[in-house]
This record gives C-alpha cells, structure tokens and sequence, in this order.
C-alpha cells in the first residue's frame, strides 16, 4: 500500500503495527468482526474538517455573507441529519423522504432548502407545513401550484427559481444538469426563466428571495461555475431594470469533485479555488452591474461526505476466469452501483493484515446476478484469502443513497467513528425488513 492511497481515506486513517487499518482511533478488522460486512464507516473528523475547509474558503474569499447547504441526496440519515444540525449549515433536500429525516434529525425547517424538478402537491403542503426556509422552483406549473397552496394556508414561501444557465461541463453526461437540454430548470436561451421572475414577483403566495443553479457534478474547473454565476447576476440586472427586484441570495450549487483513486488525487484542484473563482465572479459582475452582494450559498455534497465513508467487504473466492482473476466481495452492486452507473473508478487495500510484497492483478466483483456487478476493475493487491477484508475509500456519497435491495440484498450497517468509539447509526436490514411491507 502507498502513502498516495492511505491519502485517500479519512483524516483519521492509518495503519497499525500488525498491518490492520485504523479509523477514527478504531481497528477496522475488530468493527468488522463486531457489526458485519458489508460495512459503512463514516469518520467525524473528516465531516468536520470538510465543513471548517468550505467555512474558511468563504470566509478568505466572500466579502459578503455566505451559507454551506449540504445537499442531502450525497448521504442522509437521522445521524447525518443530526451532524448537520450541529454544525450550523443548510440541508438540501430533494423529495418528502429527504425532508422528513432532516426534521427527524433535528434539522430546523427554516435552515431546510425543498429542491426538485417534479414536486407534487403532496410534497409541497409537506414543506408548507414544516416551515422550510427555501423551496425552489423549477417550473411555471411548479410556481402556480405552490401560490396557490401558500396562499390557501395562509403562507407567503420564500422560494429561488432554479435557472438553467445553458453551460457545457466537462463530466459524465449522466451529471451534466446546466446544459440547454437539462431536465433541470427555467431556461435563460428561450427566456422563460425571465418571464416565469416576472410572474412570482406578482404573486401573493410566493416571495422571489434569489436565484439558483446547479451545473453538474465532479467539476475540477471553477470557470463553467463562474459563468454559469455571472449568467444568472445578468438576469438579476434585467430584472433589477424592469422591476426594482434584487435576489437577497444566488446559490451557484455544488458539484466540485473529490478524487477516487491516488491519479485522481494528484491534480485534484482544492476548495478554495472553486470558491475563490465563484467569489470574483459573483463580486465583480455584482460591481458591473451596480447590484448588491447577494448572500451566496454554496451547496456542496460528494465534496463534505466522500472522503469520509469507507466501504468494508469480505473476500470470498477467488477466481482464475480467463484472461481475468476475480476477487468476490460480499457486496457489490446492491451497495454501490456506481461503477455500473458511470463507470467509476475506485481503488482499495487489504484492511486486516499486512500483505505480501507479491501482488495480484484482479477485478473485485460482487455477488449478484449481473456481469455488471463490478466494483474495482484491474487493480493490483496482495494475494488475498477467503475471510480477508478489502477497505474501499471515497465511498462516504452517493453509494448508500442509491443502495438497493436488488437480489433480495440487506442493504449494509452503517456505524460512526470518532475518538476511539463506533456507534452503529444505522442496523444492518434483516429478513423480517423484506418481507414488512408484503401484504399477501
């Protein structure tokens, strides 16, 4: 194992003298043995340090105020929920589900953003109800229906319109969400979101608080978010001239990206300049157009919760199949799609012993009935062993919350570590879960 991918775990990673990885002051290979794999480690130190790192970028490069908002559909439980809360910053959530553990995990209403692009009027009373402090919306039946519902509950809903900015982004075009062609947003070409601006100001139920865009996801340059800042800034300014209104708050989204593999990590660009860059745009087009400095919020997901997740798997057989050897783990695609989904790449080392100099070439494959049940292709490890324990790092996003029961699996225990304690936050899913919603 090199330095460069122990730099991928958490803050808290090392090795100890037996060759057993540590986090959070635990021995992985004895929390494995108490809770089970497949495993979810999260480690507070890094959630932490990753929140104080957006807090102080903002604070060196932001002259006016600023807010994180933590975009929950990167990982969300109660205990997540509860973190959140304690440190102070925003939640974005995407649906009714989303809203209900944000509030179950004591997160207040009023620091809670409702996003979506397909609200139903369910959701919409839901966020009504709990007081939210943003809902933003997408479209101008989304914008008529909230009115509506406001005003029958006696409510006047802070709300941002989410614009679509039509800037190209060099990622997956699966995360691509700012392109003209996006199912997300008003668009600026055909001047809807103008028009759909103009309306919400008229209305009774509904008070136009800011603008809102989100470009996409695993961004390494600032430049497509600057513009993308400067391009709702310009839409400020027509409606600054037509109206008088100026946006209290512009959130330019999330999306910058964190490295999965030691490559990665070697030209990864650091927070600080995403927000320094997204900083000048919005402070000099602001200056340009005589508008004064909104609020900016920064909505980062994968960004604050990956490096802080460790996925834990048992190896299985091992398994010469051709020109390929597979190392079987007992998780896989249930757990993380996300090399089926986007073709990502993760690395991983041997997290219960010290290995052999000698190395092995494999692909760590999962248990189901898929060929496309992959999680590492070709990676060189120590020969492993049935019962040995593989540590894939990065996996703190978008692996849970897109976790399934698919082949029956029982989607895995997660369990939190810090200074030393592991707290199962949330149990491993049983038999009994299964069959709970059957009803014949």
């Amino acid at each position: 194992m090199t330095a460069e991918t122990l730099a991928l775990f958490p803050d808290s990673a090392r090795i100890d003298d037996t060759g057993s990885l540590v986090v959070g002051g635990c021995n992985v290979r004895r929390t494995a043995d108490q809770f089970g794999t497949p495993l979810y480690l999260y480690d507070g130190e890094t959630l932490d340090r990753a929140v104080e790192a957006y807090r102080t970028a903002l604070s060196r490069c932001y002259p006016g105020a600023a807010q994180i908002a933590y975009a929950a559909k990167a990982w969300l439980c109660s205990a997540s929920a509860r973190w959140i809360a304690a440190k102070g910053i925003g939640l974005d959530v995407v649906s009714g589900g989303e809203l209900a553990i944000a509030l179950h995990g004591g997160v207040p209403a009023d620091h809670i953003h409702f996003h979506g692009n397909n609200k139903s009027d369910r959701e919409l009373a839901q966020a009504l109800d709990a007081g939210v402090g943003r809902i933003v919306v997408d479209h101008p039946d989304e914008l008529a229906r909230l009115d509506e519902l406001a005003i029958a509950c006696g409510r006047r809903q802070a709300i941002w319109l989410r614009v679509n900015p039509d800037v190209d982004t060099d990622t997956h075009h699966h995360t691509q969400t700012g392109h003209a062609a996006s199912k997300f947003g008003l668009s600026l070409r055909d001047g809807t979101a103008e028009a759909v601006a103009l309306d919400a100001l008229r209305r009774a139920g509904v008070e136009l608080a800011g603008l809102h865009c989100h470009i996409g996801s695993q961004l390494r340059d600032a430049e497509p978010l600057a513009v993308a800042a400067q391009r709702l800034l310009d839409l400020a300014a027509r409606l600054r001239d037509a109206t008088g209104w100026q946006p209290a708050e512009l959130s330019t989204g999330g999306g910058w990206a964190v490295a999965y593999t030691a490559e990665q990590l070697a030209d990864l660009p650091p927070v600080e300049t995403y927000v320094a860059r997204v900083s000048e745009a919005v402070v000099q087009r602001c200056r340009q157009h005589g508008l004064a400095l909104p609020r900016l919020v920064l909505e980062p997901g994968r960004s604050l919760v990956a490096r802080a997740g460790v996925a834990v798997y048992t190896v299985g057989a091992v398994k010469p199949a051709g020109d390929v050897t597979y190392a079987f783990v007992d998780g896989g695609l249930a757990d993380n799609p996300r090399h089926a989904l986007y073709g990502a790449t993760y690395t991983a080392l041997l997290a219960n012993r010290r290995g052999d100099a000698a190395r092995q070439r494999v692909h760590v494959a999962g248990p189901y009935c898929e060929t496309g049940d992959v999680l590492i292709e070709d990676i060189e490890l120590p020969p492993l062993v049935p019962g040995d324990l593989l540590a894939v790092p990065v996996s703190g996003a978008y692996q849970l919350s897109m976790a399934s029961n698919y082949n029956a699996a029982l989607r895995p225990a997660v369990v939190w570590l810090e200074d030393g304690q592991a707290t199962l936050v949330q149990r491993r899913e049983t038999l009994d879960d299964l069959l709970r919603r059957d009803l014949v």
